[in-house]
C-alpha cells in the first residue's frame, strides 16, 4: 500500500471513530464533502472539532483558524494533503 493510500485509509478510520459513525471506512469517499449539508456522512461543526483535535494530535499539525479549518476539512483528500504538506519530517 502506498503512503498516500495508507494515510487516507488511516484518516477514514480516524474520522469514523472520532465521530462515532457506523459506516465502514471504505465507504468514506475521499473526495466527498466532510462537513455540512453536502456531507454524505451527515457531519456537522461539532464533528469538525472532533476531527481537527484527532488530526492535530495524531499527525502533530496545527489547523489554524476557522477559515483554514473550513478549507482543510473540505474533503478527506484535502485533510490528507494538508497533513502531507504540514507534518514535521
Amino acid at each position: 500500500m502506498s503512503a498516500d493510500i495508507q494515510l487516507e485509509t488511516e484518516l477514514q478510520e480516524m474520522i469514523i471513530e472520532a465521530c462515532n459513525l457506523d459506516e465502514p471506512p471504505q465507504e468514506v469517499d475521499v473526495d466527498a464533502f466532510l462537513i455540512g449539508p453536502e456531507s454524505p456522512l451527515g457531519l456537522d461543526s461539532l464533528d469538525a472539532v472532533e476531527i481537527v483535535v484527532a488530526v492535530e494530535r495524531k499527525y502533530r499539525v496545527r489547523i489554524g483558524g476557522q477559515e483554514t479549518g473550513r478549507d482543510v476539512l473540505r474533503s478527506l483528500r484535502s485533510v490528507a494533503d494538508f497533513i502531507r504538506q504540514n507534518s514535521p519530517a
